[in-house]
């Protein structure tokens, strides 16, 4: 590492490049010698998901077309570690990369953007949300079936100015990703949990590298929560169970008080016609236990309902 810099793979995206930033501002923060000038370079990687933009990525791939190209990078040694929004990393890693460290969570909520309503309950009858989120059109749906939900890809700045040009009359956004943009002033409503449950680990970021490159992970602890490390586990253990991906929609969240720590579940159909929720709560110490039993509840609960429109 004295040898070249550490290079920070990253999409080219606005949220992107200010997520790698505050990665790269919190390692060099830990380690003064990589907060010398020129021992970290960022690396901008293109991938599918930036590119096309026109079909929603449950068609095309799924989530995991975010992080694919990315973790190329990392396998030919083209880049040492690769920040990603942990929502978007697949369920399964590739052979030989691991994720090093999960940093401290933001906030998990989505936030509700509309020229013509200051909350989502307030949308007229027939009005269009802008979301490609399977997640969170189904729970639109669970409250307002009413409502009519459209289309909308493209990073978060590309999905607000559609809302500007007309596109659609709401759409829904993470809060986490319009702060570290500078923009959570655009969002008229942050929705709680209770009526829009958040995405598998969102508000989370963490940084990808080689299974081999131990003494690299042993520096990255230097920016991992715990807690958040524990969270999102439990989180993932329940995606895993129900084999999630972006044609799924799920939602899950666990909290930690203490050494405990509680874990809420949803699995829906998209058009939110039907959903299925579980809750637990247990010791922290049993998080992926915990993640795992709640996942499989939810598979068993929804049944053939949920195989025969969802496989």
């Amino acid at each position: 590492m004295a040898h070249r810099p550490l290079r920070i793979g990253t999409r080219g995206s606005p949220m992107a490049l200010a997520q790698t930033g505050m990665v790269r501002d919190r390692i060099a923060a830990a380690h003064p010698d990589l907060a010398e000038p020129g021992a970290m370079e960022l690396v901008v990687v293109t991938t599918v998901a930036d590119k096309v933009l026109d079909r929603p990525l449950s068609e095309i791939g799924g989530k995991g077309l975010f992080t694919k190209e990315l973790e190329q990078a990392l396998l030919a040694d083209q880049v040492d570690i690769a920040v990603h929004s942990m929502k978007d990393v697949e369920t399964w890693l590739p052979d030989g990369l691991v994720i090093a460290c999960i940093l401290e969570r933001d906030d998990p909520r989505d936030a509700f953007l509309s020229p013509r309503a200051g909350r989502l309950a307030d949308l007229a009858p027939g009005s269009r949300v802008g979301t490609s989120s399977l997640r969170r059109g189904a729970q639109v749906l669970m409250r307002r079936p009413d409502l009519r939900i459209v289309p909308l890809r493209g990073n978060a700045n590309t999905r607000m100015k559609r809302l500007e040009e007309g596109a659609c009359d709401a759409t829904l956004l993470a809060i986490a990703g319009l702060e570290r943009l500078g923009l959570a002033d655009r969002a008229q409503e942050i929705l709680p949990v209770s009526e829009m449950l958040p995405a598998v680990a969102q508000g989370a970021l963490g940084i990808e590298c080689r299974a081999g490159d131990t003494a690299l992970i042993e520096r990255l602890q230097a920016v991992a929560c715990p807690a958040t490390t524990i969270v999102v586990g439990a989180e993932r253990a329940l995606l895993e169970e129900l084999d999630g991906s972006c044609r799924t929609p799920i939602a899950a969240l666990a909290q930690i008080d203490g050494d405990r720590l509680t874990l809420d579940g949803l699995l829906f159909l998209p058009d939110g016609s039907a959903h299925w929720a579980t809750h637990r709560a247990g010791s922290t110490a049993d998080a992926l236990a915990i993640g795992r039993d709640a996942g499989a509840e939810l598979k068993a609960k929804a049944g053939e309902t949920y195989r025969a429109k969802l496989q």
